[in-house]
């Protein structure tokens, strides 16, 4: 039996799923204990994601979802899984629907366990945990046997700092918004069940072995896209609309795959334009460095072996845009990468009455992003781009801008570079489509000359500003 365990943090997922599958003979895989175990047992994989932390930058999915087939890989053919938490989106829902087909094997059934937002915010800030066996107690609902101290190890329990109503609030902003449209997935698949998540632990733990048991029986009632939607509400967030000001700003974000030469684009637009270049892992490091609210709340994720969560890049990101050098327009790199970012984005402009003037999209087939990656080299002190053909250094090895040593990164090779490009088209592809509809996506071709990338892309930009200009002067 294959099943997936789903419900916003708070909800006893894994309360519940280590009995679960001791009785019903599964393996447990909680995706967060998964990459924990990679990073602490310096795993190959966990190594390269301990690398893009110690460097400031948020761990690619890619490399998550690499630890998850190299544990499903191992996985003896008796025995079945019980996904915990795993898949969070519809990107990761198409990944595990092909790893599974790949290894000969089914899912059963999505299991939501379904809790009122206000008791899961009662119960995340009511949440204390044990720093040595990372056990979690509740004043209210599972206090420990002694105020304040663990039961197994009598160490002292503590808050964890993003155990916070205002953060709890954010995460399940965060998780409808990327979860439900899973949901509706599996509604209308014929696989998903909902399981009151309310009451004691006893009485959850029963109503989730009845429903596993109809499933291993054959006699679980699935529910269907019209009874989640009574149940649930719509799984499509609300259409946004903002009043279109006057004043009109190039607000723009800029996509491309890894290697579409993105950066470097930005950068040139950046300096023709006067717009400051957000790019989101040059944001994350400066809240790490300069230990912002924000990037204290990231280390401590990161601290503890765990990925840092999307509602903790969201606010960096909305932090940055309301920045004195961003009233004027801006140029976003790197932001969105999923449709539930693209949905962030465009929330949090509506909140600060601001709409995007475009997307520029630069498209370079796959085949040339992977000759341009696997030649690419990196400055390890400033992290300048070169490539050996293409932008090679003046002096071999050494960066032309501060002397710093070059390197290949690790993950530059072919194989890698075509897992990164998958992950790229399966999370992108919904963000086009998106932009698409909104009719503010524009693709320029990205092989050639860099300069006359710029200029077309130049060109681009200011038809965009200057459409919405006269779209603004005509309502005013």
């Amino acid at each position: 039996m294959n099943v997936v365990l789903l419900g916003p943090s708070g909800v006893g997922k894994g309360t519940h799923a280590g009995t679960l599958a001791a009785h019903y003979h599964v393996r447990h895989l909680a995706s967060g204990d998964l990459f924990r175990h990679n990073v602490r047992a310096r795993t190959a994989l966990g190594l390269l994601a301990r690398r893009y932390m110690n460097q400031g930058e948020l761990v690619p999915d890619e490399v998550v979802e690499a630890m998850i087939e190299e544990w499903a890989d191992r996985l003896p053919e008796a025995y079945g899984t019980l996904f915990d938490g795993f898949p969070r989106t519809a990107d990761q829902v198409r990944f595990l629907d092909e790893l599974l087909a790949r290894l000969n094997r089914k899912l059963d059934a999505a299991v939501y366990l379904k809790v009122a937002d206000a008791e899961i915010v009662e119960r995340v800030v009511g949440r204390r945990i044990c720093p040595a066996c990372a056990a979690s107690y509740h004043a209210r609902s599972h206090p420990p046997r002694v105020a304040g101290r663990c039961d197994a190890c009598n160490f002292e329990l503590y808050q964890r700092p993003d155990d916070t109503e205002e953060l709890a609030r954010a995460r399940l902003r965060v998780f409808h918004r990327v979860t439900e449209p899973v949901l509706e997935h599996y509604a209308r698949a014929g696989q998903l069940l909902i399981v009151d998540g309310t009451g004691t632990i006893a009485a959850v733990s029963a109503r989730l072995f009845e429903a596993l048991d109809a499933i291993a029986a054959g006699r679980a009632r699935f529910v269907t896209v019209n009874e989640l939607a009574a149940q649930v509400g719509p799984t499509r967030p609300p259409s946004v609309s903002v009043a279109r000001d006057v004043a009109v700003r190039p607000d723009l974000v800029l996509l491309g795959g890894p290697g579409s030469g993105k950066g470097t684009q930005a950068e040139r637009l950046s300096a023709a334009l006067g717009l400051p270049h957000i790019a989101t892992g040059d944001l994350f490091r400066k809240n790490l460095q300069q230990g912002t609210p924000l990037g204290v709340l990231a280390k401590t994720y990161m601290d503890r072996g765990d990925l840092v969560p999307d509602e903790v890049t969201e606010g960096m990101v909305e932090h940055r845009l309301v920045e004195p050098d961003a009233q004027g327009g801006f140029i976003l790199d790197g932001f969105p990468r999923t449709l539930p970012q693209a949905q962030a984005l465009s929330e949090m402009l509506a909140r600060l009455q601001r709409h995007l003037a475009g997307v520029v999209y630069i498209q370079v087939p796959d085949a040339a992003i992977i000759e341009r990656l696997t030649g690419r080299l990196i400055c390890r002190d400033c992290q300048s781009p070169y490539h050996v053909r293409f932008n090679p250094p003046h002096a071999a090895g050494q960066c032309d801008r501060c002397g710093g040593r070059l390197y290949q990164r690790e993950d530059d090779n072919p194989d890698t570079v075509r897992a990164r490009l998958a992950t790229f088209h399966r999370q992108t592809e919904p963000v086009i489509a998106y932009y698409r509809g909104l009719e503010l996506l524009h693709a320029i071709p990205g092989e050639g000359d860099v300069a006359g990338i710029t200029r077309q892309t130049l060109q681009t930009i200011r038809h965009l500003t200057a459409r919405h200009e006269a779209s603004a002067g005509v309502e005013a």
